[in-house]
């Protein structure tokens, strides 16, 4: 019909614009685009028809639908369906902000559900997610059952981590789309952000059932699994994401992790490989992979990668604290620790930390310092970075005349505990001092009333690493060769208490105090308390070195017996590392220089099997 009146009267544009209309209806849009060029060739003002061949034709030609749209609003500013179809199209150009600019302007003549989303969408576009959000809700606020606005409300709460909200909004999206896996699996990553992690995983899974090849949800369930410690689990859902998307380092990244956790080193390894090789320039990733080849114990291989590592991020301080790590256990304990001491000055020298929101016993100690130094005339504003002496002495610093009777107690008695005095010689102890009295490396504060320094803090002074080396190669029988894994310093309020009841992760434990003597009230304690049963060699780390009660009821049901080791300045006590030790009951003097100081040294890794 339409064509029988262009036949009759060509001139008839409305006649023109309705069959472009209806062919674009019918799916030809190429017969509408002639019709419409041959409507606007008679009437070039025509505005329905400049819409209508702007939004058919975008993609042929988006810079003539650009001015076509552009003719209309110039001629018809108040025309609301040209400046929000203008909008669509410089959205999907990637002209975000041209875009919203056009949704602004539409939203001046009308208030529209569609124009609010899709404004919302640009913003989100361009990073600007608290605006977007804001966007969304006035869509919603017009059309409450706008679907496509609850769900993108839902990922701009998503990304503000408003997580809890974004859930919300998720369940409501659901209601009308329950088949939409997107949404479950974007549900299941607020639900883990909040900690709700049985339910994300319950909404990870049910992406998966209505889009079994959705390999984003497999690998998110994978990693709530690892959360969850469901490690077996969790490292068949990395296959499965693996076979969907075989060329993610990140998800071989997730499967070492997983792995790693069941003690399965080498087949970690292999993943990592994997991963290395398509992700080259990664330093973390490289990283990873030297600390999994370290507890394979492949330590050249580990330190190739380590250096790897390193060469791409050379002052990436995860990367000096591994490599410090590394080297350390492979018995290059000065190079090891000169890494950790690299890595406590690029962390702490530039950002100093202030007293405020720090515990209490932290923060008295700290002014307590701060007045020391000011007395030794080294002026230490608060917070800041600072080491005191520390060197490496170049004559002993372990005493070793007594060595043979230690070895000879050390192999006879079981379990196998001995106590060595006068361990370091006078000048190491007094430089020892000077610089645990004077270095601001005591930056983790405990519950106990106590601050730890650990090697990454800068507690791996040259002395340290003296210290470490010489009581190896000084009792060569007790260490067997075992490198250092760890080592710590612990400095100690008078007033509260030490640490509770607990194993370490290792073969051999130092454990030595230096102290005054006249600082202790009470010299029969104030030392360590060891018990004669070690760890149950089927319990994983965190239930040795954290569950106190649980210890407390296995040494109970064992009948074990407590040796108490008073404090004594200079004095060591080596152990077996698997037996259960706590702080003994400390009374110390009140004062900076009172304040009780131990140091530990942990040698050699305590295998899976318990050896």
């Amino acid at each position: 019909m339409y064509r029988q009146v262009l036949a009759a009267t060509p001139e008839d544009t409305m006649a023109g614009y309705l069959l472009a209309l209806l062919l674009n209806q019918q799916n030809n849009p190429a017969q509408a685009l002639d019709c419409l060029n041959e409507v606007l060739r008679r009437d070039p003002t025509f505005a329905e028809a400049l819409i209508l061949r702007a939004t058919i034709g975008y993609r042929i030609n988006p810079r003539q639908a650009l001015e076509d749209f552009g003719a209309v609003t110039s001629r018809q500013p108040g025309n609301c369906d040209a400046w929000y179809n203008q909008g669509v199209l410089l959205a999907e150009l990637g002209r975000n902000r041209e875009a919203i600019s056009a949704f602004e302007r539409a939203l001046q003549v009308r208030p529209h559900a569609a124009a609010w989303n899709n404004r919302g969408t640009a913003l989100l576009a361009e990073g600007r997610a608290e605006e977007a959000e804001t966007s969304f809700s006035q869509a919603l606020t017009l059309q409450p059952d706008y679907t496509a606005s609850l769900y993108n409300r839902a990922t701009a709460r998503l990304q503000l981590q408003h997580h809890a909200d974004a859930v919300n909004d998720f369940d409501s999206y659901l209601k009308h789309a329950p088949d939409s896996f997107q949404a479950w699996n974007n549900r299941g990553i607020a639900l883990q952000a909040v900690g709700r992690l049985d339910e994300a995983l319950a909404s990870y899974n049910h992406a998966t059932r209505i889009r079994p090849d959705y390999a984003p949800a497999w690998k998110n369930s994978a990693l709530v699994l690892t959360d969850l410690k469901r490690f077996a689990e969790a490292v068949s859902a990395f296959d499965r994401t693996r076979t969907l998307s075989p060329a993610d380092p990140q998800i071989l990244r997730g499967q070492a992790s997983a792995l790693s956790q069941q003690k399965r080193f080498n087949e970690a390894a292999r993943s990592l490989a994997q991963a290395v090789t398509l992700e080259p320039n990664d330093a973390g990733l490289w990283a990873q992979y030297a600390s999994v080849l370290r507890f394979d114990q492949q330590f050249d291989a580990a330190l190739a990668a380590a250096e790897k590592a390193a060469i791409l991020s050379p002052s990436n301080p995860e990367v000096l604290a591994m490599r410090g790590g590394l080297l350390c256990e492979m018995n290059r304990i000065r190079e090891g620790m000169e890494c950790y001491a690299r890595h406590g000055a690029l962390t702490y020298s530039d950002r100093p930390q202030h007293d405020a929101g720090e515990p209490a016993h932290k923060i008295r100690h700290d002014l307590e310092q701060r007045a020391w130094l000011a007395g030794q005339a080294v002026v230490v504003p608060a917070g800041t970075y600072h080491l005191m002496d520390g060197d490496r002495l170049a004559g002993r610093a372990v005493n070793g005349f007594n060595s043979d009777a230690v070895t000879q107690q050390w192999l006879s008695n079981h379990p196998q505990i001995v106590v060595i005095d006068d361990l370091l010689s006078v000048e190491a102890l007094t430089a020892l001092r000077r610089f645990c009295w004077g270095s601001t490396v005591w930056k983790q504060p405990y519950p106990g009333g106590y601050l730890g320094a650990m090697q990454e803090h800068g507690f791996s002074c040259p002395l340290l690493a003296q210290i470490a080396e010489e009581l190896r190669d000084t009792f060569p029988s007790i260490f067997r060769g075992h490198g250092l894994v760890r080592l710590w310093g612990f400095k100690y309020d008078s007033a509260l208490s030490g640490i509770r009841l607990h194993a370490d992760q290792a073969v051999v434990n130092v454990n030595f105090w230096i102290t005054p003597d006249e600082a202790n009230l009470d010299p029969a304690h104030g030392g360590l308390v060891l018990w004669d049963k070690s760890a149950p060699l089927d319990w994983d780390f965190q239930r040795y070195n954290s569950d106190e009660p649980a210890a407390r009821e296995f040494l109970k049901q064992a009948g074990a017996n407590s040796v108490i080791v008073p404090h004594h300045a200079n004095r060591a006590v080596i152990f077996d590392s698997d037996l259960f030790h706590e702080t003994d009951a400390i009374n110390f003097k009140d004062g900076y220089l009172n304040r009780r100081i131990n140091i530990t040294l942990l040698y050699g890794r305590r295998t899976f099997d318990g050896s």
